[in-house]
């Protein structure tokens, strides 16, 4: 991640006497139209200056939350629910986030899957529960929720669509000067452009930086690290069926697996 920068507001780039071409291949490229005196290009990017706040989304997000809970039934597996309570509270005991209102609930469903909102609520689905090996496996999956929620993932997330909207707006104006059909066939390259090129690998590299920010948490209260890379032999062995990587918000596992392999060794956490 980036560090903190004291940046002056970003300004637009006058698209005014920009070559079209050039415009199309800036806006697929991901090279968002910024600029600006004293802006920190490259690191602190459209998405983030265009990123909700905390006391922004955390309200919205404790509504989505009740709405959730009162549509989704929840498990009265009381195994299950003493799991999750048990590691969810040595895992949030670590992350660092400040006022934090965590909550750990488990749905029930057979989906292998987990989610996170703003503010500290996760909710698990028992089909994962149940398809782990064991409470460190429960704890390399929370680790990776908090570590969403720790990086403000959601904001940057909301932020950068924000941006790659505004990118294909300010595109598709510029190529005012084109007939119609033209006009609508480069919008829709630059809306595939933004989705591809931007929003897609925007979240697998969130979705990989959460990975490591779990395998830290997991460190810090005593799991043993290997099971996160365990996770993923399995889950990777279970979904078969699966986009292929540059086309899907989340990385294969295999590359979640060799990510975190060489992760653990470099931070001298345990070797394979």
């Amino acid at each position: 991640m980036c560090e903190n920068h004291n940046v002056a507001k970003p300004q637009i780039v006058s698209l005014e006497g920009m070559p079209r071409r050039d415009i199309l291949k800036r806006l697929i490229a991901g090279t968002m139209v910024l600029g600006g005196a004293g802006t920190a290009v490259g690191c602190s990017s459209v998405g983030e200056f265009l990123a909700p706040s905390d006391s922004d989304l955390v309200p919205l997000a404790a509504e989505a939350w009740e709405q959730t809970k009162k549509e989704t039934p929840i498990s009265r597996d009381a195994n299950a629910n003493a799991r999750l309570q048990a590691v969810g509270r040595k895992i949030s005991a670590v992350a660092p986030v400040q006022n934090a209102a965590w909550e750990f609930v488990v749905f029930d469903s057979k989906e292998l899957n987990a989610f996170v909102l703003p503010g500290g609520k996760v909710g698990f689905y028992k089909g994962l529960i149940d398809f782990v090996d064991n409470d460190a496996q429960i704890a390399a999956v929370m680790g990776h929720e908090a570590g969403h929620v720790v990086a403000r993932h959601a904001a940057l997330r909301a932020g950068q669509q924000s941006a790659a909207s505004l990118g294909v707006a300010l595109g598709g104006a510029a190529l005012g000067g084109l007939p119609r059909d033209q006009q609508e066939m480069a919008i829709g390259v630059l809306g595939a452009g933004a989705t591809v090129g931007i929003l897609l690998p925007f979240s697998r590299n969130n979705e990989l930086e959460a990975d490591k920010l779990g395998v830290d948490y997991m460190h810090q209260t005593g799991y043993d690290v290997k099971q996160a890379v365990r996770l993923w032999e399995k889950m990777g062995a279970a979904s078969s069926d699966r986009p292929t990587e540059w086309m899907s918000t989340h990385p294969n596992p295999e590359t979640r697996i060799a990510e975190l392999r060489s992760y653990i060794t470099s931070r001298g956490y345990a070797t394979f």
